[in-house]
This record gives structure tokens, C-alpha cells and sequence, in this order.
């Protein structure tokens, strides 16, 4: 008996609220009518002291029903409220007089609003009470009446409205809980798909922002803070940090049919590519842009790009190696000969130095079409970084100087223990020949430590040389790009394809109390792909 409303809560508990109200508002207005001394002209009623005392008993039990038992929640209360307050309208039908004084009337809905908040046989239960109660207070009345013997059909058909109210409201009390409960489930289905949906945004690594028409951001993912670098983007205009993405968005409205440019990360973050697809929410027209990081993507056709680079330069290097080494051969034999006078000297002086340019320019194609591929270890930089400046302050003059400097704690990553000696040997010679030029003496600090933002390790290669000019920065790890008179334009490059090769990255930027500042930026040893 301890079964809930079969209503869903709130509109049961609404129900049985207003059930309480109508029959406060019956008994309120019988004990009116009573007073007024019209219940003798409207209803006629048989025992008129019965009626008053029914009318007063009426109203007085259901105040207290409704002051004890506001809103039960078990069905057994709310089948003996139901019950009492038909065989109370039961004695009101009685007193009144039976049929003709119309309280049957009230009873058939009382059964329907009962048959509401109750279900099956028990609802039935309460209009068999009804009918009965009638039918047999009509059957007494007759025996003191014998008019009454005629309303037998006027009481058989409130009986039979009874049972129909009964079974009426009862389907469609069915059907409206079976709609429901289909709309608590599809409600619970869309709340949970939502939520997936949702973890699915924040999970994906494909950066997802949502603009509004004035280019401020409505939405936007984990994996968009992660590659713009900014932990608060809601609400804010994409104009406030990343011009790149406002300039690929302006381009790409006007032709959509464009592939928009790829944009650069700010903090020397990963390549993005940005596209963009109009959404409609209602009259107002967003924009939903997707940024994927191609710097995987970029570092395998790189690979392809310098596989068949190398074995088309090593074909053609090899070719030029030969005729190249008859020259210089050649120029030799000239040198060699007492009939040169000294222009001419100078002149083969000039052919055998050049050829020697050529031969190094040769060295650095082949060993670039060489190079293997990368092999990344797990390394704890600051052994390997000590090891590295031990062994090569043995080579190095009097007059050069190395300072090394590294943080606290562990800092480890992962990458190719031998193409990093390649690339910091490089860069310790640049950075040892440009300071020389300005100090006469040449000096570099390396600094080992980890980024406090991004948690990645990085190493910079600092000299206290002249400089790079500020026109020449682009161009800086350019193939064949170079200062020097006498250089090939190839060890940066290289460097650069050996730190992209192990998901590394080099930049450039000088420093503000003169000189350079090469920085690499390893990869997380825990997040390599």
C-alpha cells in the first residue's frame, strides 16, 4: 500500500491540492446555503436538522484533512480521503433526500477527480462505493418514499456515470503518465547526450571555438586553450590575441572557396590550420572554427620533401664532385709550375679556394641526403648537457669560453642523443665566431631550464656578438642563407630539420644588452607522439 502517486509529483501533488480546494469550496458553499436558509426552497431536503449537522460535519473534516494531510505521498491516505469524502457525500444524498436534490452529482466528481489520483481496481473501488451507496440509500428512501421508487433509473445512471468516469479518467491519466515518463526518458536521453557531446568537445584535440558576429568568442574548448596558449577565451574578441585568426577569418568570408593559411601558435606554439563553417542560431549568424595542429602533419612532409631532395642533390652532388675535383686538381698542377707569374697565381689561388667552398657545400648536401632517420632517447639534459661542455671546452682555444647554467630539479625529454650534439655544436661555433668579432675574444652561455608555462624544457645558446639585422631574421634558417663570406648557409638549416625531426623546436631572437639568443624548446618527455 505504500505506492506512490501515480502522477509524476509535482502535477499529482498539484492535483491533489486542488482536490482539497474543491471540496473545502463544497462544503464552504453548502453551510451558505444553510445558513441563508435556502437549502428549503433549492434542495427540499427530507431531514433538514441531518442536512445542517451533515454540512457542518462536511466542511469541518475536510478543513482538518487539509490542514493534517496537505500533500500525502502514499496512496493509502489518499484512498481513505477519497473513500470519506464519498461516503460523506453519500450521507449529504441521504439527508438531502436522495436524487432530486442533486448531490449525486457531486459524487460522480468526486469519483473522477479520485480516479485521477488513484489507479486500477482501487479507483474502481471508490465508484463502486459511490454507485452503491446511492442505489442502496435510494432503496431505503423508497421504503419511507414511495416516490422514490421512481428515481431507481435516474440512480442506476449516476452509478453507470460512476464507473465511466472512473474508467475514462483512468486512460487518459494512463496515457498522460506514459507521456510522461516517455518525456522524463527522452529528456534524461538528450541531457545525457549533451553531456557526452560535451566531453567529447573538451576531449577532442582538434581546438573548437564558437564566434558570434562581432568575432567574440562564445564557446570554446580545452584543446583551443591548450593551442592558443590562454586559459580564459569566453567572451573575449579574437582580435584581443590572435590577428592571425582574425586576418584567415576576414579572408576566408570573403571567398570561402580559399583554403585559409595556416597561422602560427603565439609563444612559439605548434602550426595551426584553421577552418571555418557558418552556423545559424536563429536570426543571428556564428561561426564555428576548427583549429588542428599540423606541426605532425608539416614534420612528416618534411620528411618526404627532404627524402627525395636528398636523393635528387645527391645525384647531382655526386656529379659535380668529379669535374669539381679535376679543377682542383688542376689549380693544383698550375701552383705548382715555375711559369706562373704572380696574377696568374692569384688567380688559381682564387679557383683552388673556391672549389674548396664548392667541395664544402658538396659535404653539407650530402650528409644533409644522409642523415639518418631520428632515433629519440629518453635524456636527463643536465648530465648530457655537462658531459657535452667538458668535452668540447677540451678543444677550444685560450681565448674562448663556455658558461653553463641549469635549473633546479630533474629536466629530461626525448630526443636523438647524437643530432643533438650535432645541432648545439653548431650553434656553440656561431655563437663563439660572433662573439669574437665584436670582443675580440669569443664566450657563449648555454641556460638549461624548464618553462614555468608550457613545462617544457629549453635550452638557450646565448653570445654576446653584433647581432642579426632585423631584415635578415626571416631568412635566418633558410637553405644556403648566410652572413659569412666564406659560409655554406647550411648549418642552421640543418639544425633546424634536426629539432623538427624530434618534435623540437629553434628560434631565434636577439638579445637587448647585445648578441643572440638561439632557444630550443624540447618536447615534453612524457608527451612525444
Amino acid at each position: 500500500m505504500a505506492k506512490a502517486i501515480p502522477l509524476s509529483g509535482q502535477q499529482g501533488q498539484r492535483i491533489l491540492r486542488l482536490y482539497h480546494l474543491y471540496r473545502l469550496s463544497i462544503g464552504l458553499a453548502l453551510v451558505l446555503l444553510i445558513s441563508s436558509n435556502l437549502d428549503n426552497h433549492i434542495l427540499a431536503p427530507r431531514d433538514i436538522e441531518l442536512f445542517h449537522i451533515g454540512c457542518w460535519g462536511y466542511l469541518i473534516i475536510n478543513i482538518l484533512i487539509a490542514v493534517l494531510m496537505p500533500s500525502p505521498r502514499q496512496l493509502l491516505p489518499i484512498f481513505c480521503i477519497a473513500l470519506l469524502d464519498i461516503i460523506l457525500l453519500c450521507g449529504l444524498f441521504f439527508a438531502a433526500g436522495g436524487v432530486p436534490s442533486g448531490v449525486g452529482n457531486l459524487l460522480v466528481v468526486a469519483v473522477a477527480i479520485a480516479n485521477i489520483l488513484l489507479r486500477g481496481r482501487i479507483g474502481l473501488l471508490i465508484a463502486a462505493v459511490a454507485a452503491i451507496g446511492m442505489i442502496y440509500l435510494t432503496f431505503y428512501l423508497s421504503l419511507s418514499q414511495p416516490s422514490a421508487v421512481n428515481h431507481y433509473l435516474q440512480v442506476g445512471g449516476l452509478g453507470a456515470l460512476c464507473f465511466a468516469a472512473a474508467l475514462l479518467l483512468q486512460g487518459l491519466t494512463r496515457r498522460q503518465q506514459l507521456s510522461d515518463s516517455l518525456a522524463e526518458e527522452r529528456a534524461t536521453t538528450v541531457a545525457n547526450l549533451q553531456e557526452l557531446n560535451a566531453q567529447i568537445l573538451q576531449r577532442m584535440r582538434t581546438g573548437i571555438l564558437v564566434l558570434d558576429s562581432q568575432q567574440r568568442i562564445l564557446l570554446a574548448n580545452q584543446s583551443a586553450h591548450s593551442l592558443l596558449a590562454e586559459s580564459e577565451l569566453a567572451a573575449r574578441r579574437l582580435a584581443t590575441y590572435s590577428q592571425d585568426l582574425l586576418d584567415s577569418l576576414q579572408q576566408w568570408s570573403q571567398n570561402p572557396s580559399l583554403r585559409p593559411p595556416s597561422i602560427q601558435a603565439p609563444d612559439s606554439g605548434p602550426t595551426l590550420q584553421p577552418s571555418f563553417i557558418p552556423l545559424r542560431h536563429g536570426e543571428e549568424q556564428h561561426t564555428l572554427v576548427f583549429l588542428e595542429d599540423i606541426s605532425q602533419i608539416a614534420q612528416q612532409a618534411q620528411q618526404l620533401k627532404l627524402a627525395a631532395l636528398g636523393r635528387l642533390t645527391a645525384g647531382i652532388a655526386h656529379e659535380i664532385r668529379n669535374p669539381l675535383g679535376a679543377i682542383s686538381h688542376a689549380a693544383q698542377l698550375l701552383l705548382e709550375s715555375e711559369a706562373l707569374d704572380a696574377p696568374d697565381r692569384r688567380l688559381t689561388q682564387i679557383i683552388q679556394d673556391q672549389s674548396r667552398r664548392m667541395n664544402l657545400v658538396i659535404e653539407n648536401v650530402l650528409q644533409l641526403s644522409r642523415r639518418r632517420q631520428a632515433e629519440p632517447q629518453l635524456l636527463d639534459l643536465k648530465y648530457w648537457l655537462q658531459r657535452f661542455s667538458a668535452e668540447l671546452c677540451e678543444s677550444l682555444r685560450p681565448d674562448q669560453q663556455i658558461h653553463v647554467q641549469m635549473g633546479d630539479g630533474s629536466i629530461q625529454t626525448r630526443m636523438d642523443p647524437n643530432q643533438l650534439t650535432q645541432v648545439l655544436g653548431n650553434l656553440v661555433q656561431n655563437g663563439l665566431r660572433y662573439s669574437a668579432k665584436q670582443h675580440g675574444k669569443g664566450q657563449v652561455w648555454l641556460n638549461l631550464f624548464r618553462d614555468s608555462e608550457s613545462d617544457l624544457p629549453v635550452l638557450e645558446v646565448l653570445d654576446d656578438g653584433p647581432g642579426i639585422a632585423e631584415e635578415q631574421l626571416g631568412k635566418l634558417f633558410e637553405p644556403f642563407f648566410t652572413t659569412e663570406s666564406k659560409g655554406t648557409g647550411l648549418g642552421l638549416y640543418i639544425s633546424r630539420e634536426l629539432c623538427e625531426s624530434n618534435q623540437a623546436r629553434i628560434d631565434f631572437k636577439n638579445r637587448d644588452e647585445g648578441g643572440g639568443c638561439f632557444r630550443i624548446t624540447f618536447a615534453h618527455p612524457l608527451k612525444q607522439s
